[in-house]
């Protein structure tokens, strides 16, 4: 037995064709009668003077309508797909032929085609196509229901997805299934046999059982060896019965997940986090803002900076240091020099200095600051350079502060959860915790933010950091 799919092939192109036809001499109609007057009508219509051409753009327009139909696979079978997304996928057929259409008239140079009736008639094929499409998935599952036309299905497995296959196909009629019975997989079916007139033999007697019990389709149930799986599809497709595979992934955690193709590969997502989206950009869209305003206001006060740095001792401007960015992204942090130009070679002589916990590294009287720098460093002056690495998108206004390299290498495992974001220039740990020489609460406080983010949250975050860059509590 074969499922009568409507609207396939020859006998479907022929009733798009009259219904068209039909919806196009119903729109000519109304348009002679009452709108024979409306400036947007006077051009001719579609079903006008010219019948050859009128011809020629309405079955461009029944190509292009079947075409897109079944690039959207309207027409296989309708259980496939519930009714509102039916009848969504009708309307997107109907209007992506008539923007088609109007392409073709535009290159044609169609003045003669009225706009207003290629409008209307897109609006009432569109209408028409979805009462009917509703009005023969009533028909259809009418005759579901009566026990015609369904598919006689055999499933392989008598376990728990078997068993539960049986129950979601016997209970939801309208699927167009009618199960004939299982087949039993040596080996596999140790969760639980049904009763014995239920299975119907065992998966060697599979092709047998198909031809005997008039069977339409074989649901594959059970985890069988994928030898055994490959020449049940070869004899499946000899016999003309058609094959499918019901996934049973880690404990049926893939239930009712959709199939999605990454290329050509088909997976099935267990879990999916749920990304704001539309917050992430906001936060762009802010940061990318702010930062050119910034930009822009600051560069006096920038150029004067730079001219301080540059005479306060010999060496260049900018420090760029390598830091450890989103996902491990390495990039090169832009701030203005505070220290001796070999700084990080006389690191090694202050490491006993360190006023900090663990993996962080700061000393209050550092003695490689050069005196500009220290003024910098009390106002976080030092920091503006970094609008550029937050409009190139290598950093966020508000954020984790980026780590180096030898910070990260001694991280634990939950704490490169702070590397999930995009650092920040300022951050909650700035402006709650600045003088806290505890890198416990350095990670809890950059996790917390992460946690609790909103765009709410950044921008109280830019108002406090005002008031800590003006009370100057940066070291």
């Amino acid at each position: 037995m074969v499922a009568f799919r409507p609207g396939s092939g020859v006998l479907g192109t022929l009733r798009h064709a009259v219904r068209l036809i039909a919806a196009a001499a119903a729109v000519r109609l109304y348009l002679g009668n009452f709108l024979e007057n409306d400036s947007v009508f006077q051009a001719q219509s579609m079903l006008s003077n010219s019948p050859w051409q009128s011809m020629f753009y309405l079955g461009w327009f029944i190509l292009s309508l079947i075409l897109v139909s079944r690039r959207l696979h309207l027409y296989s079978p309708i259980q496939l797909r519930n009714t509102l997304h039916d009848q969504r996928l009708t309307i997107q057929a109907c209007f992506t032929a008539g923007l088609l259409l109007c392409g073709a008239l535009y290159i044609a140079r169609g003045q003669m085609v009225s706009r207003g009736v290629v409008v209307l008639t897109v609006i009432f094929t569109a209408i028409l196509l979805s009462a009917r499409r509703l009005a023969w998935r009533a028909t259809v599952y009418r005759r579901y229901e009566r026990g015609m036309e369904t598919r006689n299905i055999l499933v392989v497995g008598t376990g728990r997805v078997g068993q539960a296959l049986r129950h979601h196909i016997e209970s939801i009629r309208h699927l167009g299934f009618t199960f004939k019975g299982f087949v039993h997989v040596p080996g596999y079916d140790s969760d639980g046999l049904t009763e014995s007139t239920d299975v119907l033999g065992t998966i060697d007697e599979v092709l047998e059982l198909a031809r005997k019990h008039f069977v339409d389709e074989i649901f594959l149930a059970a985890p069988c060896e994928r030898v055994l799986v490959k020449r049940l599809v070869h004899q499946a497709r000899e016999a003309g019965v058609d094959i499918r595979v019901v996934p049973d992934l880690y404990d049926g955690l893939a239930w009712n997940s959709p199939i999605e193709y990454v290329g050509q590969f088909p997976t099935i997502p267990l879990h999916r986090g749920q990304v704001p989206v539309l917050g992430m950009v906001l936060k762009r869209m802010l940061d990318i803002a702010a930062s050119s305003v910034a930009l822009v206001f600051l560069s006096p006060l920038l150029l004067a900076i730079a001219i301080a740095v540059r005479t306060d001792t010999r060496g260049p401007i900018f420090y760029l240091s390598e830091r450890i960015g989103k996902k491990g992204r390495v990039f090169r942090c832009i701030k203005f020099r505070t220290m001796v130009p070999d700084a990080e070679r006389r690191r090694a002589e202050v490491l006993h200095m360190n006023e900090r916990d663990s993996v962080l590294f700061k000393i209050t009287n550092d003695p490689r600051i050069t005196r500009m720098g220290s003024f910098l460093r009390k106002y976080s002056l030092d920091e503006l350079p970094q609008l550029v690495n937050v409009l190139r998108g290598d950093m966020s206004m508000v954020g984790p502060r980026p780590p180096i390299a030898s910070e990260v290498k001694r991280y634990e495992l939950g704490h490169l959860r702070r590397l999930d974001v995009v650092p920040g220039i300022t951050g909650l740990w700035q402006v709650q915790a600045r003088q806290d020489p505890s890198f416990d609460s350095y990670i809890s406080l950059d996790t917390a933010y992460i946690e609790n983010w909103s765009l709410w949250l950044d921008i109280k975050i830019l108002v406090r950091t005002v008031g800590v860059v003006i009370t100057g509590t940066g070291t």
